[in-house]
């Protein structure tokens, strides 16, 4: 419980800042030294399990024009999309679920071992520019966090002007009124939600680790530089091992 508590206190105070620091390299900023768990998505179901961590397959994400927006949707609902691009089409979204927690959400572009991992950042934001013991994250300040497509977020916003239309003297909370009946259902760990039935494009939701806090997103490349697959790490785990909790620095 102490660690918990802990940990929860260092998530707030890393929420404050612009960046959330990471390991320190002598040669300047390194991707290696920003998450030891980019083997979790070369590992299948069992070899998970050996290690005390659940592979939760949500489904698709269904990705219309190809740029993703990796955010608390809640808190950042429009968040701009992250800079590089994929092709339109529907990703499976995995998530990888230890101490209770979710402790990295990955979707999957393509078959394959990365070749190698870049940082994930916004359109101006450059990796060069940080010092060795900074990274660029998404902020969470409602305890989750998501892939969607950036047209989605037309969909929220008529979702909640249809509530609205229901509710016209209600102060409407999408959270409330519309993506907790989805989220009851896994006790609030994940959602495929829908905003929109019968329209195109939906939301994976899930709980962000340990809470709010500041997390890093990646993407695994092949040798050619195309993506493959993009994580969210949580900061739960380390060496994409389950077995035994990280000791807080």
């Amino acid at each position: 419980m102490r660690n918990r508590m802990m940990r929860a206190a260092r998530l707030l105070l890393c929420a404050a800042a612009a960046h959330v620091p990471v390991s320190a390299s002598a040669g300047g900023w390194d991707v290696s030294k920003a998450s030891s768990n980019f083997e979790l998505v070369t590992l299948g179901d069992t070899e998970l399990s050996g290690r005390s961590i659940n592979a939760i397959h949500m489904g698709n994400v269904e990705l219309t024009s190809g740029r993703i927006v990796a955010a608390d949707p809640l808190a950042q609902p429009d968040r701009p999309a992250l800079a590089r691009t994929v092709a339109p089409g529907d990703y499976p979204v995995t998530l990888y679920q230890a101490f209770g927690r979710i402790a990295a959400a990955s979707m999957r572009f393509a078959e394959g071992k990365p070749d190698h991992w870049e940082l994930a950042v916004l359109p101006g934001q450059d990796p060069a520019t940080l010092k060795d013991d900074e990274i660029f994250g998404y902020p969470v300040d409602a305890g989750v966090g998501c892939y969607m497509d950036a047209q989605t977020l037309d969909r929220i916003d008529e979702r909640q002007a249809q509530v609205q239309a229901q509710k016209p003297d209600a102060d409407i909370n999408y959270y409330d009124d519309v993506l907790a009946a989805d989220l009851d259902a896994t006790k609030g760990h994940y959602a495929l939600h829908r905003p929109v039935a019968g329209k195109k494009g939906n939301v994976a939701v899930f709980w962000s680790g340990w809470g709010d806090g500041i997390y890093p997103v990646f993407w695994g490349l092949d040798r050619d530089g195309h993506a493959l697959v993009l994580l969210t790490d949580f900061a739960v785990i380390e060496n994409a091992d389950g077995r035994r909790e990280p000791k807080l620095q």
